[in-house]
């Protein structure tokens, strides 16, 4: 079994994070905290003590309901997961399909069929068929995540999950579930959010008076705009024509890219807007019930999404390469000693603490813990008795270090 070692570094001022965020959650989040003392569901205490994290990679995907019309993005969610060997040094867990396996499940929806009309206008939309309840990669609500050993993690992706539940309930924080298994065995089992809304707004300023579908309306407009003949071959793929990396789709040359192009097209409007809103992002990402941003910068400094993302005329920008050119930690956050992401790399692709992944610790974007829904701290209470960074070296290491914490690959 080949491991990766996590060095001893001690962690500074731990214990007055987790009294501090203890306090903060259960004040402003509802949140009943687990006292020092308590055992929380699924605590270190399974065979071989191996503890387990995962999470979603951009802490919430947009999705659309209906696709009769276009299709921005499809269903699609991608979940990773870490396992750690607890010890004195703990080892990071190189995937070996031979030896281990990490398996997920989602009890609140095992099935999307019934909630979105997806399927129904998939061949349309790509050219090619979609079975019942299989997402673009075909992965479905459960089952195995892939071993990556280059990243020494195992990940899911294109899973088919919306934020309806199988029984009825608009919720864009579904917990999946996921196991970890040695030899057959279970391990360690934790619980993540996959989130996922449709709350795109369009319907804020698109649609008539007249009882026009709001999806048509967007076409006749850009129809309009552009000299284009969308309606006439809807349903149709805005990725077809405008490059999205987030599809991995190149578009036509010459067309702006989908971000650009959405961004740029809406910069000049949202001071207009017919209806007030929280934060004027959430007209087109999800959104005044999702809450995309939601996390610490919100909670504890009240920062919105342009407080990291700028203006949308500079999001829009031709100069911008979509999902590549994004805010960094290091952008705001400078500490003697410290590190942040790697050079060139984005934070939910950084690793640090002897390779350990940077969300581990942290949560992902937009849902860096402690996070103002209760659903995205679970798994810091359940494995330290307190949401916020993981501060408790004793979920990994079964003594406490003595040496300083700097935050660094190496450390």
């Amino acid at each position: 079994m080949a491991r990766r070692r996590i060095p001893n570094g001690g962690s500074s001022g731990g214990a007055r994070h987790r009294n501090g965020v203890i306090g903060m959650a259960a004040m402003l989040l509802g949140i009943g905290a687990i006292g020092a003392g308590a055992s929380a569901p699924w605590g270190r205490t399974m065979p071989d003590d191996y503890v387990v994290f995962a999470q979603n990679d951009l802490g919430m995907h947009c999705m659309q309901r209906d696709y009769r019309h276009f299709m921005i993005l499809p269903p699609y969610n991608t979940m990773q997961a870490v396992a750690i060997k607890r010890g004195d040094g703990p080892d990071i867990v190189e995937p070996n399909p031979s030896d281990f396996r990490m398996e997920f499940y989602i009890a609140s929806n095992t099935t999307a069929i019934d909630k979105t009309n997806w399927w129904v206008h998939a061949p349309a939309l790509l050219g090619a068929d979609a079975p019942a309840d299989v997402g673009l990669t075909g992965n479905r609500l459960s089952g195995e995540m892939e071993p990556d050993r280059a990243r020494g993690l195992w990940e899911v992706t294109g899973v088919p999950v919306t934020p309806m539940t199988d029984a009825g309930i608009d919720n864009p924080y579904p917990l999946a579930t996921i196991v970890f298994k040695r030899e057959g065995v279970e391990r360690a089992r934790t619980q993540t959010v996959m989130p996922v809304s449709w709350e795109i707004n369009c319907a804020i300023c698109h649609g008539e008076p007249d009882g026009t579908n709001t999806d048509l309306d967007v076409l006749q407009d850009h129809d309009r705009l552009h000299g284009t003949d969308l309606v006439a071959n809807a349903p149709v793929t805005c990725a077809s024509c405008h490059a999205d990396a987030a599809l991995g789709a190149p578009g036509v040359p010459g067309v702006s890219t989908l971000s650009g192009a959405m961004h740029r097209a809406h910069a000049d409007r949202l001071n207009d807007l017919p209806v007030q809103l929280v934060d004027s992002c959430y007209a087109c990402h999800p959104g005044e019930r999702a809450q995309c941003q939601r996390d610490v910068h919100l909670l504890r400094a009240g920062m919105t999404c342009t407080d990291c993302h700028t203006s949308m005329a500079a999001v829009g920008s031709p100069n911008r390469s979509p999902w590549v050119d994004e805010p960094r930690c290091a952008d705001c956050h400078t500490r003697p000693g410290f590190e942040f992401e790697q050079p060139g790399t984005l934070f939910r692709n950084s690793v640090g603490h002897g390779g350990v992944q940077c969300w581990v610790c942290h949560g992902s974007p937009h849902a860096i813990t402690p996070t103002v829904a209760y659903a995205d701290n679970l798994q810091a209470m359940r494995v330290q008795g307190a949401a916020g960074t993981l501060s408790d070296c004793t979920v990994c290491h079964t003594q406490r270090p003595d040496e300083p914490f700097f935050h660094r690959v190496d450390d």
